[in-house]
Order: C-alpha cells, then sequence, then structure tokens
C-alpha cells in the first residue's frame, strides 16, 4: 500500500506541474474535430400520421438523410414512438452500405400506433445521446411530428406531466448542445406550430413546417446540410424524355470528401457516370454507390476528382426529375495564434487563417480563390460587430484590424464559397490598460537570497504535508457503497415485447452482486449469474463480464472481461445467448 501511495504522489505532483503545458496540447487538440455527424431521427409513429402521411413519405425522407451520411463513420440511430417508445435502433457507425440497408431496413418495419406523446420520443433520443457521443462527432435530433399528444385515457400521465417532461428534455438537449431540428407535417391542418416551434428555438435548431409529405425528402436535405455547414447546390430539372440526357457535375476541389447526388422522382430512372478523363465508370464500384427509393435515387461519389463530371440521366417520359447536389468536407478552418497575449490601444492586429484536413494543412491550396472570407470583429464593450474582408493568399486568409480603447474584442473568421462554409472558434484579445510604471527600487540581493531559502523550504514542506494527507487519505478512504437504482427491461427479440420498466433499488446489495441476483434469480436468465457488478469511487459502477453474453452501449459490444465503469444515466444491452431475450439496464439516482 505505501508504495502505491508514494507512486501516486509522485505521479501526481509530477502532472500538477506540468498542468499548464497539458492544458495548452489539449486545446489545440480539440479543435481538430472532424465533419462527423451523430443523428437521431425520431419519428411519431401514432394514428394520427396516417392521414398526414399516407404514402409513407416520411420514412422515405428519413432513408434518404441516411443515404446522404458519410461512409468514414457518421453514425445514425433512429426511434419510433407513439405514446412511448416503441422500437428503437441504437446509433450505428456508418462504414458500409449494408450498415444503410440495416437502418433503412428498420424505418420501413415500423407499425402504427394508437396514442402519442411527444415527450417520450426526444426524452429517449437525449438518452441515446448521452450514452453514445463521442468527441469530434456533431450531434443532432431531427424530430418528425404534427406536435399534439394524444394520451391515453386509461393511462395515468396527465396533460400537465407530458408538458413537463417534454420541457425537461428539451431542457437537458439545450444544456448538453443537442441542437433539435423539428419538421411539422400539416397535411390535415392540425399542425401545432407553437410547439414544434419552440422545441427548435430552444435548442439552436431549426423548424420546418411541411404542407404535403412530398416535401420531406428536400427538408430533410437541407438540415442534413445545414448541421455540417454544407450548401445544397441545385443542378437542375429534368424532363424525362425516355432517352439518357447529359447533366454536368462540377466536383470544385480536391477536398471533397464525397459529392451527394440526388434525384427526387416518382418513377424509376437510370444512371450513368463520366468522370473528367471521358472514362465511365461502374455503378456500383469502389468510387460510386447507388442508392434507390420509391421516391429517389442517391449517387454518391467517394473522393471524385476535381473536374466537370457528366450523369447521364434517363426517365419515363414526361416525368419530372429534381437534382441537387451537397459535397461532404472533412476540413477545419483555423486561426493562426495571435504574436501577443495582450495588445495596446491604437496595435495591430495581423489575422492568418486556413484550412485543415484531420489536422494537417490541405495540399490543394486552390480551394482558397474560390473562396470569400470575413473577418467578424465584436466589440465586448458595447457588443457591436465589424466584419472586415480578408485577402485571400497562397496557402491563407489573411488580413488586420487596428484596436481601439475598449477593454476587449472577441473575433472569428468566416469562409464560404457556393457549396460549403465554415468558421474559426472566437478568440479574445485582450486589450492592455495603460498605467503609471512604478519608480523600480534598487534590488537587495541579501534580501532575495533570504527569501529563495525560506520559498525552498515552504515548498518542502507543502510537498511533505501534501504526501501525508495523501496517505491518510488513501488508508483511512471508506468501504464504498452502492446508491442509486437500475431501471430494468427484458425485450422478447423474437416477438419485439419488452417488459415494463422496474425500478430497482441498489443500496440493498452490499460489496457486489450477480446481475442474476437483481433479475429475481430468473431460472431462463440464468447465464447472467457470471456477470457481478461492483460499486467504485466517482458515483459509478463497475460492471464484469464473465459470461458469454454480449453488453453493449450505445448499439456497439463493449469488453467488460476486466471491467468496464458505469456512470450515472449509462444504458446497457445485455444481449443473452442461451435465449432469445435482451436485458436493457439504465443506472439514475
Amino acid at each position: 500500500m505505501l508504495k502505491k501511495c508514494i507512486s501516486s504522489f509522485i505521479v501526481f505532483t509530477f502532472l500538477f506541474c506540468s498542468s499548464m503545458n497539458l492544458y495548452h496540447a489539449y486545446a489545440a487538440s480539440s479543435l481538430n474535430t472532424t465533419s462527423r455527424i451523430e443523428g437521431m431521427l425520431v419519428e411519431d409513429v401514432s394514428n394520427s400520421m396516417k392521414s398526414s402521411d399516407p404514402n409513407n413519405i416520411s420514412n422515405e425522407a428519413m432513408k434518404m438523410f441516411i443515404d446522404m451520411a458519410s461512409l468514414k463513420g457518421d453514425k445514425i440511430g433512429a426511434i419510433a414512438y407513439a405514446d412511448k417508445v416503441m422500437r428503437e435502433k441504437a446509433l450505428v457507425k456508418i462504414q458500409s452500405e449494408q450498415d444503410k440497408k440495416d437502418l433503412k431496413d428498420f424505418i420501413d418495419s415500423v407499425e402504427k400506433y394508437t396514442y402519442t406523446d411527444l415527450s417520450a420520443g426526444v426524452q429517449e433520443a437525449v438518452k441515446v445521446l448521452d450514452s453514445s457521443h463521442e468527441q469530434g462527432y456533431f450531434p443532432l435530433i431531427v424530430l418528425l411530428a404534427d406536435g399534439n399528444n394524444e394520451l391515453d385515457p386509461k393511462g395515468t400521465k396527465t396533460v400537465k406531466q407530458a408538458d413537463d417532461d417534454l420541457n425537461k428534455a428539451v431542457s437537458a438537449a439545450k444544456e448538453k448542445g443537442y441542437p433539435i431540428y423539428t419538421i411539422g407535417l400539416n397535411a390535415n391542418g392540425k399542425l401545432n406550430k407553437t410547439v414544434l416551434s419552440n422545441v427548435a428555438k430552444s435548442t439552436n435548431g431549426k423548424f420546418f413546417e411541411a404542407s404535403s409529405a412530398d416535401q420531406l425528402p428536400g427538408i430533410l436535405s437541407q438540415i442534413f446540410a445545414n448541421h455540417l455547414k454544407l450548401k445544397i447546390v441545385p443542378v437542375s430539372q429534368v424532363v424525362a424524355n425516355g432517352q439518357f440526357q447529359d447533366i454536368k457535375i462540377n466536383v470544385p476541389n480536391e477536398n471533397v470528401l464525397e459529392a451527394n447526388i440526388s434525384l427526387i422522382s416518382s418513377k424509376p430512372v437510370e444512371v450513368k457516370l463520366v468522370d473528367p478523363s471521358g472514362k465511365e465508370l461502374a455503378i456500383p464500384s469502389d468510387q460510386v454507390t447507388l442508392s434507390k427509393s420509391r421516391t429517389y435515387s442517391m449517387v454518391k461519389l467517394i473522393k471524385p476528382v476535381q473536374g466537370d463530371w457528366t450523369l447521364k440521366v434517363k426517365g419515363v417520359p414526361q416525368d419530372k426529375i429534381d437534382i441537387n447536389l451537397v459535397f461532404n468536407y472533412d476540413l477545419q478552418l483555423k486561426m493562426a495564434p495571435f504574436s501577443k497575449q495582450t495588445y495596446k490601444s491604437g496595435d495591430t492586429v495581423k489575422i492568418n487563417s486556413y484550412f485543415e484536413d484531420d489536422g494537417k494543412a490541405i495540399t490543394d491550396t486552390s480551394i482558397y480563390k474560390s473562396m470569400k472570407a470575413t473577418l467578424s470583429v465584436k466589440d465586448l464593450d458595447n457588443g457591436k460587430t465589424e466584419n472586415i474582408p480578408l485577402t485571400t493568399g497562397n496557402k491563407s486568409f489573411i488580413g488586420q484590424f487596428k484596436v481601439g480603447k475598449d477593454s476587449g474584442y472577441e473575433v472569428v473568421v468566416k469562409a464560404e464559397d457556393n457549396s460549403f462554409f465554415r468558421e474559426t472558434q472566437p478568440q479574445k484579445i485582450t486589450i492592455q490598460k495603460e498605467e503609471k510604471a512604478p519608480v523600480p527600487s534598487k534590488p537587495d540581493k541579501r534580501a532575495d537570497e533570504k527569501s529563495s531559502t525560506w520559498l525552498y523550504v515552504l515548498i518542502a514542506a507543502v510537498v511533505a504535508a501534501l504526501a501525508a494527507l495523501v496517505f491518510f487519505l488513501i488508508k483511512k478512504r471508506p468501504k464504498q457503497r452502492f446508491s442509486g437504482q437500475f431501471v430494468v427491461e427484458i425485450k422478447n427479440e423474437d416477438t419485439g415485447e419488452r417488459t415494463n420498466p422496474q425500478f430497482k433499488k441498489l443500496n440493498v446489495f452490499k460489496g457486489k452482486f450477480q446481475l442474476h441476483q437483481l433479475l429475481g434469480l430468473q431460472q431462463e436468465l440464468a447465464e447472467t449469474n457470471q456477470i457481478i457488478i461492483k460499486p467504485i469511487a466517482g458515483d459509478s459502477l463497475l460492471i464484469i463480464n464473465n459470461s458469454n453474453c454480449t453488453i453493449e452501449k450505445g448499439g456497439r459490444a463493449i469488453d467488460a472481461k476486466k471491467g468496464h465503469q458505469v456512470k450515472r444515466n449509462d444504458r446497457l444491452r445485455i444481449v443473452l445467448k442461451q435465449v432469445s431475450k435482451s436485458i436493457y439496464i439504465e443506472y439514475i439516482s
């Protein structure tokens, strides 16, 4: 124990002394985020949607959103709710067309149910993002509903409780930075705009109204583009004549990660693709994927070469085909550090802003020539903002501005062209106040030496006291005890039925317990007796899996053989091997 205490103290002391350098290194690396999304698609599947969307266009729209997602690791999940969550698909990290197919098959498999409680879908979406969020991803929730609740008259939940639950879920989304984009389908004139507008506005999302379901694919495209700071580029509207018609597609630079070409049509469409060299590419292939649904086709070019491509489109005569383009970029706009930490009134601040791809400067610098960059300078004293055009250099955007007598400024660089836009992290500039310099006194060398000696003695005493305190605290540390409770649900994987949530208090256990004990020692769940749960520091739990069961968190299997930490609000799924059932547990206060 003593060796562990000494080692821990040495490590603590080293980390304490190095903390500032580590902080700056972390701050620099944390800005190198990628343009990946974590999107939860939340759909109202109550009976009211039958009249609003009899042809299930909402399903087509969500499938189109999935097809636009990048094959480089975007994460998409889906929730179908009525007066409670009816079906759920945890966030799937998309790395193949099969991953997308599984998500789209799930969406098509959802049935319609009777009652509606808007809070149920939003609450669950927030929970899933909480348990699965990864740094470097941009989370969002897309909510498709009419904004009206219709509670089960035989149930115990009141309208006020449903409203309160929705407000709590929206507040949680706002606090955690999960924007909610709401889509109100108003085909029957019963849309509650106020509720859906407030949900979007409260979370920095956006509200869309659709008077007919046919507008939904276009709206989902806008949400996808807006969230990733991309722009929809209208290409053409073609009236098909039964023959192949040529459409020009320009890839503006070599930094395009993917090009999504959507063809919205009520009739079948055939496509061919010719690259800038004149070579026709096979569809599908390593460079091109093709997704088809009832109302759209999606052609995705993966790392396309720069230049003019030709899309050949053949449709049913007289059918209108709307063609749009969205480029996926994995670029970040950065601002070089300022030459000084503080400036004086009248000083000139030089600005240098540049693009990076995964933390590295881009090699194709021609992208700067196609973009317009602006410096936004916000005066922190009066709140006014001045926009200053920047000059395009060979490898960056450059410019300068002169500071006034105010106490500070916040600056942001914004750059855009016709296909995407980016902005830097805000940086603050502090203006140093002019003070009269004090008359320097003659240094006393003997006093300096004496104070230095006392300083060393004081540091040694503090270190010794800290070491003793750490040793004492570790030695006297009380045993960890359980607190909180588990919410337990058991799902029959054959029928899809779930048990009602059961709340199991954990303070009845001491030291550790088997999951089988928590489940009432049911014989068919006996394989969970090799799953052990212990209390650990930080109000957390340790789950140890010595069984053949699979434990998932956020839709991904976790390795818990040596133990996995479970924090408050974590949600796990245990997939049993001997019976076709899954156990869902959520750790709450």
